[in-house]
């Protein structure tokens, strides 16, 4: 299935969808050593965002999130590619210097994908093949 967006940073990932129905904070959310997001309460906590395609609604906190994208990215341990709700300045640009396809805008909501599901996000286009079922 095609679901269409707005491109944001381009490039092409793909992998596992890893959704999260709360923003995310980079600073002091995620671990840019091991990619882990250790902010505490948060529903991917303890999770790994390395390689997978990681969806949420929007970025929050400081603007040294975006070097923390660029951290990931250069440590390897980068989501393959970014999907938002709506994307704010600090993750649009920590994907951009970091190399991470993403778009935002999609389609269909957010609370529609699933967890697991292979996805293809080509932020130059803004699209992502999304290849499972809808919730």
């Amino acid at each position: 299935m095609l679901i269409r967006g707005r491109g944001i940073a381009k490039g092409r990932g793909e992998g596992p969808l890893l959704v999260s129905p709360a923003p995310l904070s980079f600073l002091s959310g995620v671990d840019p050593a091991t990619g882990i997001i250790v902010e505490k309460g948060h529903p991917l906590q303890n999770q790994s965002i390395a390689g997978k395609v990681l969806a949420f609604p929007y970025g929050k906190g400081s603007t040294v999130g975006s070097y923390v994208l660029y951290a990931l990215s250069r440590n390897g341990h980068a989501p393959a590619a970014i999907v938002n709700t709506e994307a704010e300045s600090i993750i649009a640009t920590g994907a951009i210097i970091g190399k991470i396809p993403m778009i935002d805008h999609i389609e269909i909501p957010m609370d529609r994908l699933r967890n697991g599901v292979h996805v293809v996000v080509d932020g130059e286009a803004g699209e992502m093949t999304y290849d499972g079922e809808l919730v």
